[in-house]
């Protein structure tokens, strides 16, 4: 256990562990001490000079966020000295900083904002003009306003601490400091540079994706699981209009720290497609028409109990626990039979050098590990092309749950006395499916992955779903249900429990222990192949 120290901060008293600073120190007792340079996941320059406070026989204020607690110390954050010194230095930083406010993209998120409106001057004194720099293309995704930088050089002290790849800098001294690229190289080549965007403190950094597409308060944030790899790191879904606008990380020590990839961040357009299956489709004869859910599970049951064929299931590793496991209960409903899988794989991974435990995975499926849990079998290449030729000849039941079947032709599946896909887009391989069924996206449902390392971490429904269309573990579940005469799970943690009665991995973890860091599996997990 790790030695402690007992301090008091504004009246409070508490332990906190050996080397813990005044600044986080402060968080325990609900005080957060003003700061610009200070990061938790970088070094710490103490240079802003704003999270200065009092401590009781200090000879001059300490900057918080390199003071380390000393048993007995007593701090105080919000006497009149360190109230007066953080004015102070606020009316320096708004010298220069424009006040540009209605079109800058930081406005409602900005700390400078919110610092002012806090503990700031009523009125500013500056006569002088300000300095202008104005706007320089970073490359990338990345665009620098000059004129609002703070100096904090969060951005710079990222790119050669945590991605570890030298590409900013500050040139000059004085007031004529400014960040800078090194010649013409800037940002382009990188794959972490946007996590610049989200810790830059004010609006000098922006995002060329996002820039004047919507005002931060109009924004509503869901926390969600990006999908683009194995890793599963935690972001927040910002939506307005039922589109998603932005993908921001959020932070997880276990997983993801406060980063995200390049890649990752960007891979949301999918979400806001409109060519959606919004309703049900029968064929009827050599075309298909709408029909209502009542009618196509009907039609799915009665197509079953017809068939005599067995069942041959093909599932993607994008799809959530819940729905990988409502197939694989309907599959053994139905008598039993294999379900494969197919995933894309890079040739590499991409790590953040400076914070070892997160990378792009070679794996590019969200949820690989909770499929082979499921006793589910992969096939194909690394291209996530192949390995269906058994699915496409099988004269029995098919059941295909969200591959796209980009490599198939229209034939697929013409031969089995049942074909039912469940996706959500109508895609050329589904041409000759008895029933075509839409289900939701993982944007717009609640559920779980799986990641690399076994842990189990939720997401929740930003976007409302098109039409008529369910999540896949509320449809396969019906069926299911309406099979063996069991109950159906309304839910999402209903579903994760009928998972964990079945697949022993699971069994141990309810839905509500996830919480929002995830839980792990009671099983060791074999990272062979990421």
């Amino acid at each position: 256990m790790a030695d402690m120290v007992k301090v008091t901060i504004d009246g409070h008293e508490l332990e906190v562990p050996k080397g813990t600073t005044i600044l986080e120190a402060a968080k325990r007792v609900g005080t957060e001490v003003p700061h610009y340079c200070y990061h938790p996941g970088m070094s710490s320059p103490a240079m802003c000079r704003l999270c200065l406070v009092d401590v009781e026989g200090a000879p001059k204020p300490m900057p918080s966020c390199v003071t380390t607690v000393m048993d007995g110390q007593v701090v105080h954050t919000q006497s009149e000295k360190a109230l007066a010194n953080r004015q102070g230095v606020l009316e320096f930083y708004l010298v220069n900083h424009p006040l540009d406010c209605p079109i800058c993209d930081m406005s409602g998120e900005c700390n400078l904002q919110d610092y002012v409106h806090e503990e700031g001057r009523k009125q500013g004194r500056g006569r002088e003009p300000k300095r202008v720099f104005g706007r320089d293309d970073f490359g990338g995704d990345v665009l620098f306003y000059g004129d609002r930088c703070v100096m904090c050089t969060r951005c710079v002290r990222f790119m050669s601490e945590v991605e570890q790849d030298d590409r900013l800098t500050v040139v000059e001294r004085g007031n004529r400091s400014v960040i800078d690229t090194f010649f013409a190289e800037g940002l382009d080549g990188t794959n972490w540079h946007g996590n610049i965007v989200d810790i830059c403190p004010v609006g000098a950094l922006v995002s060329k994706d996002f820039l004047h597409k919507a005002r931060a308060w109009d924004l509503t944030h869901t926390p969600s699981i990006c999908t683009s790899c194995s890793q599963g790191c935690n972001i927040d879904l910002h939506t307005r209009d039922n589109l998603v606008q932005r993908i921001k990380p959020r932070e997880n020590l276990d997983v993801n720290g406060w980063w995200i990839c390049d890649h990752g961040r960007h891979d949301y357009e999918w979400m806001n497609r409109g060519d959606r299956l919004e309703a049900p489709l029968a064929r009827d004869g050599s075309t298909s028409r709408a029909t209502g859910w009542k009618d196509a599970l009907r039609g799915v049951l009665d197509g079953a109990a017809a068939s005599s064929g067995g069942v041959r299931a093909i599932a993607s590793a994008g799809s959530s626990n819940e729905d990988l496991g409502a197939l694989r209960a309907l599959v053994d409903a139905l008598g039993g039979g294999e379900i494969v899988y197919r995933s894309a794989r890079a040739a590499d991974e991409i790590p953040l050098k400076g914070y070892p435990t997160l990378a792009r995975r070679r794996d590019l499926a969200p949820n690989t590990t909770g499929a082979n849990l499921m006793g589910m079998t992969r096939v194909g290449g690394d291209d996530a092309t192949g390995g269906l030729e058994g699915v496409a000849s099988h004269e029995g039941v098919v059941i295909v749950l969200g591959d796209r079947l980009d490599d198939v032709g229209a034939d697929f599946g013409e031969k089995a006395s049942l074909y039912v896909y469940l996706g959500t887009h109508d895609v050329p391989g589904a041409s000759a499916a008895h029933f075509v069924l839409p289900v939701a996206t993982h944007a717009e449902s609640e559920g779980t992955f799986t990641n690399r390392e076994g842990r189990v971490q939720r997401f929740e429904p930003a976007l409302q779903a098109p039409g008529m269309a369910r999540p896949a573990w509320l449809v396969l579940g019906a069926l299911t249900a309406e099979r063996t005469g069991g109950g159906v799970a309304r839910t999402a943690p209903d579903a994760f429990a009928a998972l964990g009665s079945t697949v022993p991995a699971f069994s141990g973890i309810g839905y509500g222990d996830i919480g929002s860091r995830g839980a792990v599996v009671n099983e060791s997990v074999s990272l062979t192949g990421d």
